[in-house]
């Protein structure tokens, strides 16, 4: 009989691309599918390594399965992803339900390892990171009308907060052909956004080409036929150039959105952090992507009560919050992680101040979004369907201005028709629901 597999991912949507290749590795060698691992024989945890909050959810997971394991309704647990490839050996003393633990060079052979387990040999296998495969099939995992597309892997930053370098190895470009092949591939499946990820997409083509290359990408993914919207995520302050601010402002494609995670303003935080920039070079940026892409919806994200942070210097990063008035923000309390050089430095902030500091910015950001959405009040804006509302009754979907799973939703009703998910229809916004605008379609609102 077939045995079945199915994955969970946790974390970024760069770990989902790499379930999404396993998922394809394992399909092609006959292995059954299942959306729900835990209706699977074998149950894969792509597990986040991350912060705290993410090793916790990644323990909870394999911990509910492994719950299933013991009443014989799940065969084996692997574990997969960074918490696997940070914490290798550990993963299996300390979790001994998993029957597998396979760090991220390993995914590639993902299909023998499955194979290992249903014959009931436990397996830990850790080969170079650089054994991550980069190209490859995969089995997507979103909604049809919109995929991720991971140009590189790993991170050459040493932000010294971050054990992403120490997990996922040094930054590795992908050429453009084979991205441009690959978005070829996702919209010919109906893919209509297409999300441009990376630890850090503005270094793309440093290693390869010599040169900062997401400007000429971008261009090239701009040809594709069928993709009508590409969204960039993670783009650092210092390496967004004039020739990439120049295709924002004239690419029509190009979702005028961008993510620059600044995570501080103050500079002696900054150096800390192992970061560039001033909270002048930072306010400098904004005011030239604002004034050169008019419009353009920036998301940010700030760590509050980094080691040494006084209260003087976390007042200006909620002073330069509020002056800066980003569209999309979030603020988590820093995670002291382990082998980071920032878990060395003296000063660490107690755990309720940290958090106190994260809940002053978030309530200060809700009276910015307010502002926003009543910024929106009687204008049409295009919106991607993805469903109807029971409760709410009436559709969502997103807008241009709000990125899968981190920003929120735009509601909004319909009488004479119902609109499909995948469907791109402009909605004219006349009030808010719970933080979210809320129209009607204007092909109604107009008659």
């Amino acid at each position: 009989m077939e045995n079945s597999v199915g994955i969970i991912s946790l974390g970024c949507a760069k770990n989902r691309v790499d379930a999404e290749m396993m998922l394809h590795t394992l399909r092609e060698a006959g292995y059954k599918l299942i959306d729900d691992p835990a209706l699977a024989d074998v149950a894969i945890i792509n597990t986040c390594g991350f912060i705290e909050s993410a090793k916790q959810e990644s323990i909870d997971e394999i911990l509910e399965l492994a719950k299933l394991k013991e009443e014989g309704r799940i065969k084996a647990l692997i574990a997969t992803g960074c918490m696997a490839e940070r914490y290798r050996e550990q993963m299996m003393k300390e979790l001994p339900e998993l029957d597998a633990v396979v760090g991220i060079g390993g995914n590639g052979d993902i299909a023998k390892v499955v194979a290992d387990v249903l014959n009931s040999t436990k397996r830990e296998l850790f080969p170079e990171k650089l054994c991550l495969p980069l190209e490859g099939g995969r089995v997507q995992s979103t909604e049809y009308y919109y995929a991720y597309l991971k140009i590189a892997e790993g991170c050459d930053n040493r932000c010294t907060y971050c054990a992403i370098p120490m997990i996922r190895g040094s930054y590795r470009s992908r050429r453009i052909e084979d991205l441009v092949e690959e978005a070829k591939r996702l919209a010919a499946n109906g893919v209509k956004e297409l999300i441009v990820i990376a630890q850090d997409t503005t270094k793309y083509g440093i290693d390869i080409y010599g040169e900062y290359s997401l400007a000429k990408l971008l261009r090239q993914l701009c040809t594709v036929g069928g993709l009508e919207w590409i969204r960039v995520l993670y783009c650092y302050p210092e390496a967004i150039t004039d020739e990439l601010i120049d295709v924002f402002a004239s690419e029509e494609k190009i979702v005028k959105y961008m993510d620059i995670p600044m995570q501080h303003c103050n500079e002696k935080v900054l150096r800390r952090m192992g970061r560039g920039g001033s909270r002048e070079q930072l306010a400098a940026l904004v005011r030239k992507l604002r004034e050169r892409v008019p419009g353009i919806v920036l998301r940010t994200t700030f760590i509050a009560g980094f080691p040494g942070e006084t209260e003087e210097q976390f007042e200006e990063l909620a002073e330069f919050s509020k002056e800066i008035g980003f569209e999309r923000m979030g603020c988590f309390p820093y995670s002291c992680e382990e082998d980071t050089p920032a878990a060395r430095l003296p000063d660490q902030i107690d755990d309720d101040v940290k958090e106190r500091r994260a809940e002053i910015l978030m309530e200060q950001q809700q009276l910015t979004m307010e502002r926003y959405n009543e910024s929106l009040m009687d204008k049409e804006i295009e919106v991607l369907v993805e469903g109807f509302d029971r409760y709410a009754e009436c559709f969502f979907g997103r807008s241009r201005a709000d990125a899968p799973e981190v920003d929120g939703k735009v509601f909004f009703v319909s009488e004479g028709r119902k609109p499909q998910p995948g469907e791109i229809v402009r909605v004219r916004i006349f009030d808010t629901l719970d933080m979210d605008p809320l129209g009607e379609l204007a092909e109604e609102a107009e008659q």
